[in-house]
């Protein structure tokens, strides 16, 4: 009977681990494309924890520490009662997902794993429960579609991604669903893990298969008339249709949308910071587009992409983010430190040691490369077995306006292949037909914000660029990096030229705008002090006409009379500067606020966003230890469900 007793007592309690076994499912199981959701479910956690979590994996066989990202249990408003769901919209990485749930104490805390903003990363020893797949419908066709336009007449460039190498095409017309003869096939490539240069972006950590990418160039348009498209094949798949309006040639118009510095948001966390505010500059720029009916425009990113850093799918969430906008008009971007520095990169002069740096996260340039394709030829060697960097510096006219792109992480001195194309590109331009130049590139050659950083770069670019500004009468010099919006007045050599508002003599000279307010908000403020009201963090001379740390994004408006530059704020999607300047250069407004002071701060960066302010004051006190370390990241866990901007960050500031 004992051994009875003892047999019958060990079964029960072994049906009643059994039984508080955690169950994890999901629902649906199959998706029908990017962006839609999945419920997540899970019940029977005994004494839950504020760390559990919840990681994404893709493809399902990834190891427990490789996952795409996580979210945590308490994120769900009855995690306490070891039960609860979280919904996650997913983007296709071309395989499936699964999700597991892991226990994770204090105690196990790594400071040494941790992501991008010293946050310590979630352990996987403690796995308690694991879902089954979840996938995409087959037969969806291609996603990720933007346009280029490729600088010719008649053309427009369609680039899309798909998970093999199948022929597709892009089949168009000038009614929708009628399709006729007109199909263009389109070329698939694709890089490798190999191509990568140093981790995260070669190692299992941060490489995902990147799918094929398809280009395809239609041909035969007519300028100015709308057209619908699909691209994929009828074995695979079309996809929805879309429209585009044709460049006319003859137009006296051009309408742009431009900034610097976006990237994109995730619906969970993961190694690297993502960028919230990237959907209310898309939302935005979206509204614009479609008000503008069937006139034609295109929008400039201008380095600094999608922030991946080496973890290839935040790739695909940033073309998931910009599709509605970049399959309607042509999305053209120029190359910025976090596509491409690394140590390896084959050009980094001594007075260069402090510039370029690891910020490309090991790409070095593939990706940007291969994801895109600008007008024109360009190219540089990586340094390693990876294709050529490509895509560096081109131009393209638009109406009445001339567009030109620099890349500011390749040689730009006299004597280099982007200096000469540079030199005779602006020497060249017919201002009889194109009276706008706006030139473009990433970090700037003036600006008021850590000036210290690139300051060796900047004084080169004011040796041997300013010049070529000056006497080719450059209209507009437009820069990312720094994430924030300032203009200046028409400059040379750090001093304002006059704008002859007041009948008195004038020069036409270049007048810089930096533009990096797309969404990456890693930077302080200019703001005041709360000890220094009058004395604002980044002095402000006389030369810094506006300054804002409204996010957002710049629109142009040029006809062959007179160019408008308008800056859309995020939070509202009003305007709240703009400068209006002539064909002959003379800048007509702008130099004002509203007060009559110049070079004021706006009113607006010392009340909305007076909280991210503080957010970022409050960094240092993670820096307070270990302890604080854990406890920041438990707030953290709380907060999560929130905007991302409540994560608790302890670098002050990234370019």
């Amino acid at each position: 009977m004992d051994v009875i007793l003892v047999f019958s007592l060990f079964f029960l309690s072994h049906i009643s681990q059994i039984q508080s076994k955690p169950t994890l499912t999901v629902n649906p199981k199959t998706l029908s494309k990017s962006g839609d959701s999945v419920l997540i479910q899970w019940s029977g956690i005994d004494s839950p924890s504020k760390l559990d979590w919840l990681g994404l994996y893709s493809p399902p066989d990834s190891s427990h520490h490789n996952f795409i990202g996580y979210k945590f249990l308490s994120s769900s408003p009855t995690w306490e009662s070891g039960s609860g769901s979280i919904s996650i919209p997913l983007t296709s990485l071309r395989s499936n997902y699964t999700f597991r749930i892991f226990r994770w104490t204090e105690s196990e805390v790594d400071p040494g794993f941790h992501d991008q903003d010293h946050n310590p990363l979630p352990g996987t020893k403690h796995l308690l429960a694991e879902s089954e797949p979840v996938g995409f419908e087959s037969g969806r066709g291609p996603e990720q579609i933007h346009l280029v336009l490729t600088g010719r007449d008649g053309e427009m460039r369609v680039m899309f991604v798909a998970e093999d190498p199948e022929e597709r095409h892009v089949r168009y017309g000038e009614k929708e669903g009628e399709w006729g003869d007109d199909v263009a096939v389109a070329r698939a490539g694709r890089y490798e893990r190999e191509d990568m240069c140093h981790a995260p972006a070669n190692e299992s950590v941060g490489w995902r298969d990147p799918g094929w990418i398809f280009d395809a160039v239609v041909s035969g348009l007519k300028g100015g008339v709308k057209y619908y498209y699909q691209v994929g094949s009828e074995s695979k798949g079309w996809s929805t249709t879309r429209s585009f309006v044709s460049w006319d040639k003859n137009s006296n118009e051009t309408v742009a949308f431009l900034f610097g510095d976006m990237g994109a948001p995730t619906p969970y966390l993961t190694f690297s910071r993502t960028q919230d505010e990237s959907i209310s500059t898309m939302k935005w720029i979206l509204r614009d587009i479609e008000a503008l009916g069937d006139k034609p425009a295109f929008v400039s990113h201008i380095g600094d992409i999608s922030y991946a850093r080496g973890y290839s799918w935040l790739w695909d969430e940033f073309f998931n983010l910009i599709e509605p906008v970049a399959s309607k008009v042509p999305y053209h971007v120029c190359i910025g430190n976090h596509e491409y520095d690394w140590p390896s990169q084959p050009w980094k002069p001594d007075w260069a040691n402090s510039i370029y740096g690891t910020d490309g996260g090991g790409e070095c340039g593939v990706p940007y490369s291969l994801r895109f394709n600008m007008p024109g030829s360009s190219s540089e060697p990586t340094g390693t077995r990876a294709p050529a960097t490509r895509n560096l510096y081109y131009s393209f006219d638009m109406g009445p306006v001339h567009f030109v792109y620099m890349s500011t992480e390749t040689n730009f001195l006299p004597g280099s292949n982007q200096y000469n194309f540079l030199k005779h590109d602006l020497e060249s331009v017919d201002r009889m037909k194109t009276p706008f130049i706006v030139f473009q590139g990433h970090r700037p050659m003036y600006t008021t914000s850590f000036e210290r950083g690139d300051a060796p770069l900047r004084e080169r670019m004011l040796e041997h660029l300013e010049p070529l500004f000056v006497k080719n009468k450059v209209t507009l010099a437009l820069w990312g990096h720094v994430h924030r919006y300032e203009r200046f007045c028409p400059l040379k050599n750090f001093t304002c030229g006059s704008m002859g508002q007041k009948g008195e003599d004038w020069e036409a000279l270049p007048v810089h705008v930096v533009i990096g307010m797309g969404g990456q908000d890693w930077q302080p403020k200019w703001e005041p002090r709360p000890d220094h009201i009058d004395d604002p963090i980044f002095p402000q001379p006389k030369r810094s006409l506006y300054r804002t740390g409204e996010f957002g994004y710049t629109k142009l408006v040029a006809s062959r009379e007179k160019l408008i530059l308008s800056l859309i704020g995020n939070h509202d999607g009003e305007v709240h500067d703009m400068v209006e300047i002539l064909a002959s250069g003379k800048v007509l407004n702008g130099g004002d606020d509203d007060n009559g002071k110049v070079g004021a701060v706006h009113k607006v960066d010392a009340t909305h966003y007076s909280f991210s302010h503080y957010v970022w004051g409050g960094s240092v006190l993670v820096l307070g230890g270990f302890v604080g370390y854990v406890l920041g990241f438990v707030s953290h866990a709380r907060r999560q469900a929130t905007p991302r901007r409540d994560w608790t960050s302890v670098k002050t500031q990234e370019t």
